[in-house]
């Protein structure tokens, strides 16, 4: 499948929603490029006056995220490599902590590593039946340091370290909604989409001063982020190259072309 295919749309409506997708051939995974672009997208979006409140999906009907793109993590060959790939995820969690409009994520389908990482930055979150959940880090010799702070804020340590150790097993979307991550839990995707679009254009009539007011209340205590993800981004960059994780990306390459 092509690198070629990937890709971010943005869309903006008259009514202030704006709609930013991702899609990568290869169920939603994010390679440093895909990263850069997303964070970009969501930095336009949440300074365009025009945009009131934006929405985060992928396209497709199954994964919503697949996490780190696990061809690009083979090519890794450096410790300054490995750090600037998982900064990448830091700075679209960083786009979205820093961004002044509310996002909202919609989660048709699965999130594993960076895709649980991508909904717990988002201020609110509604998914699927579908949306189980997945930190599978642990399993291929690295650990969800960059996205840890975001998780652990919406769900907790305990929850955070029940599915960080628990590498291998899919929590369901009503697990991930009694602990915090999913606001909201549809039976299917169109019942999904049309409590995304209802959601948002009632958002989109509030004061924007007041959306803005509460989007800094949301995040407090997070100002020392910056320095704190990208002293993640280092430990994950290091683990990388290790010779458990290597062995784990090329077992994982071995077990698909079989």
């Amino acid at each position: 499948m092509s690198a070629e295919n990937e890709n971010i749309s943005v869309t903006y409506e008259p009514d202030g929603v704006t709609t930013i997708c991702f899609y990568h051939p290869a169920q939603n995974s994010l390679p440093s490029a895909l990263l850069k672009q997303l964070a970009d997208a969501i930095f336009s979006a949440g300074n365009n006056p025009e945009t009131k409140v934006i929405v985060l999906k992928s396209a497709g009907d199954r994964t919503f995220c697949a996490g780190a793109s696990f061809d690009e993590l083979l090519q890794i060959k450096d410790r300054e490599t490995g750090a600037l790939f998982f900064e990448g995820f830091s700075n679209v969690i960083s786009a979205c902590r820093k961004c002044p409009k509310i996002i909202i994520a919609r989660v048709q389908g699965k999130a594993v590593g960076g895709g649980v990482g991508l909904a717990a930055a988002a201020d609110y979150c509604l998914a699927s039946e579908a949306a189980s959940i997945k930190l599978s880090e642990l399993a291929i010799g690295i650990g969800p340091f960059v996205i840890a702070p975001a998780v652990i804020r919406k769900i907790g340590l305990s929850a955070f370290s029940q599915v960080t150790i628990r590498a291998s097993d899919f929590q369901t979307a009503q697990w991930a909604k009694q602990n915090g991550l999913y606001n909201e839990v549809y039976e299917d995707t169109p019942s999904l989409d049309a409590a995304v679009y209802e959601l948002t254009r009632k958002l989109a009539l509030y004061n924007p001063a007041a959306l803005t007011g509460l989007k800094q209340v949301l995040w407090e205590g997070t100002a020392d982020w910056d320095d704190l993800l990208k002293q993640r981004a280092a430990i994950s960059g290091e683990l990388v190259l290790s010779e458990f994780t290597q062995r784990a990306l090329h077992s994982f390459f071995k077990d698909k072309s079989k």
